[in-house]
């Protein structure tokens, strides 16, 4: 079904807002280290990244008045964030806190000790934590999987908690006169029925500016048949040195509009669709995110528009003039002009020898002698010639099965059965799938049945079995200043299956160890409300994704 073009700017997806600016978070400038809909491995960006000046430590403020409706903590993701519901139906967040307010961390703590367990996810009553525009929250931080100290903050509709672009509440505290800037583009062949500069690949062209300042291709183009293109580009701002994500990308054929995308809205579950909306082999092979402006019939992202679904029909031996107009949220711009001339030619026959037709539309199956997979309908972008090929080695668990020449995702995963060869283990939970990258194995794990193990993938690629029969290790972190620094710090890591959970106990009792997910550094902070005075006794007790424990003790004195 063909989509037709036009988003109405700030009319068909936007939310709609009451006021266009609201307090910051913070009350220090407003500089952002990254953007809304920035693109990342698997899924866009879904607020802003605020600049804390290199530092933890700022105080953070709930934007306007509400109450605080959830409170998370976790080693990974956002670390410790804060939820606040508002009247005008719209959920802030605060993400990667250092610590939360006074009263917000007895609760979370009381919590954690009742539920023994540091990762929590609460919703406490809404008349609990009412919160006034201005209050401070939490101190910003680090915590989770973040990257550098900075405050994520990110705006929601509270009712189908779909993330909506906070920058429209502050542009007019963020300078910002400059253009997103084009490196490159890739001209595609699509669906086997084209050729672009005389071959049945995707040519990637270089953009380089001239002595005009005007950004131009650095080679033609021929193209005949159905082509594609795709755009890599990024936006900047003033007083900054980082990179953000493009906000809208239109592209035109002789004048008339082909594609157009305006990222300012999308659901969650929608986020994997990132791995139709830019290349995703371009991304996983050279960390390179080009942006499609075709798209592709699985792909059910909400705020691209196209007609043709942005294909282009060369069929003509005419110049079809392009061009490429990215702006970003400040209405920066900037344009590509470029040619893309027909030129007749045989478009030799797709070789589909030894592959098996997979239609996007449907459930679709393969099996051969030690592999079984399932890809159900809704997980495939678009139709795939799927080839196959294995490796065998006798002495290993299982073959090294190769899924496909190059890598593909799918939008949510595929069932994955590999044969087990030798089944030499009587805990069979010591088995697992692996993947095989340019780094290493990726432990995906599985379940055991009759000889088989099982599991769910997201991509294709190369898999085979392995066994993880040894434990994490536990690594004191100079324990000859825990008297004196009133905590306990270890370093915990884990050789294949990785850390599943971890325990510790003083005298039998569950204590509170907060773990960095990021540093696998393990702490535990003295609490003498929790601990009287004389002889205790440490437990701690490490356990990775195969059943395998490591148990670390010691005595120590208050």
């Amino acid at each position: 079904m063909h989509r037709f073009l036009y988003l109405f700017l700030f009319t068909v997806v936007c939310f709609t807002v009451k006021a266009q600016t609201l307090r910051s978070p913070l009350d220090i400038p407003i500089l952002l280290s990254a953007n809304f809909g920035e693109l990342r491995p698997n899924h866009f960006h879904s607020g802003l990244d605020l600049k804390t000046q290199g530092s933890t430590g700022k105080a953070v403020l709930a934007v306007k008045d509400g109450y605080i409706s959830r409170i998370s903590v976790s080693p990974f993701g956002y670390g410790n964030a804060l939820y606040i519901d508002h009247p005008d139906g719209t959920t802030t967040v605060y993400g990667h806190l250092l610590r939360f307010a006074k009263e917000i961390a007895a609760y979370v703590k009381a919590q954690q000790y009742e539920k023994e367990s540091f990762r929590v996810d609460l919703t406490p009553a809404p008349d609990l934590f009412p919160v006034k525009a201005g209050q401070q929250i939490a101190l910003s931080g680090n915590s989770g999987s973040s990257g550098g100290p900075h405050l994520h903050f990110k705006i929601r509709d509270t009712h189908t908690e779909e993330p909506l672009d906070p920058l429209v509440y502050y542009k007019d505290r963020i300078k910002d006169s400059r253009p997103p800037r084009i490196q490159s583009i890739l001209v595609y062949p699509l669906n086997g029925n084209g050729l672009v500069n005389g071959k049945s690949r995707p040519a990637e062209i270089q953009v380089v500016t001239g002595k005009n300042g005007v950004p131009a291709l650095s080679a033609p183009v021929t193209a005949w048949g159905e082509i594609g293109l795709a755009v890599k580009a990024y936006d900047y701002m003033d007083n900054t040195t980082n990179i953000y994500g493009v906000k809208d990308i239109r592209l035109t054929v002789n004048d008339s509009a082909l594609f157009h995308s305006h990222l300012n809205r999308y659901a969650f579950d929608e986020a994997r669709y990132i791995n139709s909306y830019t290349d995703y082999g371009m991304y996983r092979e050279k960390k390179s995110f080009y942006m499609k402006s075709f798209i592709e019939p699985g792909n059910r992202l909400r705020f691209m528009e196209a007609r043709n679904n942005g294909v282009l029909p060369i069929d003509r031996e005419v110049s079809y003039r392009m061009k490429y107009r990215l702006s970003d949220s400040h209405g920066n711009a900037t344009t590509l002009d470029f040619v893309i001339t027909g030129k007749e030619q045989a478009i030799p026959a797709t070789d589909t020898t030894g592959t098996h037709y997979f239609p996007f539309y449907t459930d679709n199956r393969f099996g051969a002698k030690g592999i079984r997979l399932s890809i159900p309908r809704g997980n495939l972008y678009d139709d795939l010639y799927f080839d196959y090929s294995v490796k065998n080695d006798s002495a290993a668990l299982c073959g090294v099965h190769r899924l496909h020449t190059h890598p593909v995702a799918f939008h949510q995963a595929a069932r994955l059965a590999l044969l087990l060869q030798h089944d030499t283990l009587a805990l069979k939970e010591r088995y697992g799938i692996v993947q095989l990258t340019e780094k290493g194995r990726n432990w995906i794990g599985g379940n055991y049945r009759n000889g088989w193990i099982e599991t769910d993938i997201r991509e294709l690629g190369r898999y085979t079995i392995a066994a993880d029969t040894i434990p994490p290790k536990i690594l004191p972190v100079t324990p000859a200043d825990w008297q004196k620094e009133e905590r306990f710090t270890f370093k915990i890591t884990d050789n294949l299956s990785g850390v599943a959970t971890y325990r510790g106990e003083i005298d039998g009792r569950f204590a509170l160890f907060e773990l960095d997910g990021k540093t696998a550094r393990l702490t535990y902070k003295y609490d003498r409300s929790r601990l009287p005075a004389g002889k205790h006794t440490l437990k701690l007790t490490v356990t990775d994704g195969c059943g395998n424990q490591a148990v670390y003790t010691r005595d120590f004195h208050l």
